[in-house]
């Protein structure tokens, strides 16, 4: 049987919703180790379906210098419009675009 504190123990490793805990410890026969194992390559194939996905909407920022020398452009993209038009999505690529002109960095993966 799996008991509530398995249930909780996996979700305190793993962060993972309630539900999702019980569901690998039933599949896993209440093993913890095996429910964490099971949950990542449940993971990755969820990762791997999304990764064909096209972000097709998303914001530019532009950041300036105050000589106006220097400018940095910045596109982030995201699946949907909600997610591209909402203020934490918007100061996230306001924020990538300062530290472009400030560190000089153009790698992406530099900026995060």
């Amino acid at each position: 049987a799996i008991t509530a504190a398995l249930v909780k123990e996996l979700r305190e490793r793993s962060g993972a919703a309630m539900m999702d805990c019980k569901r690998a410890l039933e599949a896993t026969d209440g093993d913890v180790e095996a429910a964490l194992e099971k949950m990542r390559k449940d993971g990755q194939a969820k990762a791997d379906k999304k990764a064909g996905r096209v972000a097709a909407e998303g914001v530019l920022s532009v950041a300036v210098a105050d000589d106006g020398k220097q400018a940095v452009m910045v596109e982030y993209n995201s699946e949907t419009d909600f997610v591209s038009k909402g203020d934490e999505f918007q100061a996230l690529a306001k924020t990538a675009a300062d530290v472009a002109l400030a560190t000089g960095k153009t790698d992406p993966q530099e900026l995060l």
